[in-house]
């Protein structure tokens, strides 16, 4: 059996840090400030000054891995003699899957003997970083690169993806909200409880009237669609707020949810989801 690395994409809002310790190399998507000629990567800047900067009025556009990007990343550890599982984020949401399998199809040529799988997690933010930590936990255990492909594959139908956000204006900037409807939410206090659907794409489920029924929202989501062990990792992400996430940790707590995992949601994701926004992040009955 041939050795293999698992690879991510900063999208899976893991901190580079935990993913080296997890021995997982990773790609950067970019974003820029509308104004600002400069393209960043998540690392360029802090959370805290990202989101300090939204409040402030500043759009920021993201910019999908493109394919050399992915070629000379996926190069050296081909040259070693490695083959890649890829742990991708969503295609309902980016051209950074397809990009990748463009990349895998021109080294093909170069590296025969090398293999490359491309698992399209159909996930944003910690979501692709709960798979990643579930190839690594699953390759720990001893299994092959197509054994621990097929096992994420079989994940995807079961991860549920359930998240809220603050204010509407930036899903609206997005067209996930309608102009009217982010208007009144913003008058009412509605808040959106939405999920990532089959496909990988966002979409609003129900409604919350203010923050803490939001975050409880999330919290009897858990309840109805986790399994009755509640044995699966639990990963939660935020938008800079962490005090408003660490209740949603606490909730699970009380329905038996251990949380593995609590990381900041980064620029590449803010960007869409903006500040105040909180994502829950588990493995249950289905999505």
């Amino acid at each position: 059996m041939n050795d293999y690395i698992i690879f991510a994409d900063s999208c899976c809002d893991v901190s580079p840090e935990l993913l080296t310790q997890w021995g997982v190399p990773f790609a950067n998507m970019t974003f820029t400030f509308e104004g600002d000629d400069k393209s960043y990567i998540d690392t360029d800047i802090s959370n805290k000054e990202f989101y300090d900067r939204m409040r402030q009025g500043a759009v920021a556009k993201t910019a999908a891995i493109n394919t050399d990007a992915f070629i000379r990343a996926f190069t050296p550890i081909l040259q070693k003699g490695k083959d890649i599982l890829y742990v991708a984020f969503s295609s309902g949401l980016s051209t950074t899957v397809s990009c990748a399998h463009m990349a895998a199809e021109d080294l093909k040529e170069q590296f025969p003997d090398r293999k490359i799988i491309i698992v399209d997690t159909l996930a944003a933010s910690a979501g692709g970083g709960l798979m990643t930590y579930m190839a690594v936990e699953k390759k720990k255990a001893g299994a092959s690169l197509e054994e621990n492909a097929a096992y994420l594959e079989s994940l995807v139908p079961q991860h549920c993806i359930w998240f809220i956000v603050d204010d509407l204006e930036y899903l609206k900037r997005g067209g996930r909200v309608s102009p009217l409807v982010a208007f009144a939410g913003g008058l009412l206090g509605i808040k959106p409880v939405l999920q990532m659907d089959s496909e990988g794409h966002l979409i609003k489920v129900s409604t919350a009237r203010g923050r803490k029924k939001a975050i409880e929202a999330l919290a009897n989501k858990y309840a109805e669609l986790s399994y009755e062990e509640k044995n699966t990792p639990i990963f939660i992400s935020h938008g800079d707020c962490e005090e408003d996430a660490r209740i949603l940790v606490d909730l699970l707590e009380k329905q038996g949810g251990k949380t593995t995992l609590l990381t900041k949601i980064g620029p590449v994701i803010g960007s869409h989801s903006g500040p105040g926004t909180i994502a829950l992040f588990f493995i249950g009955k289905h999505r």
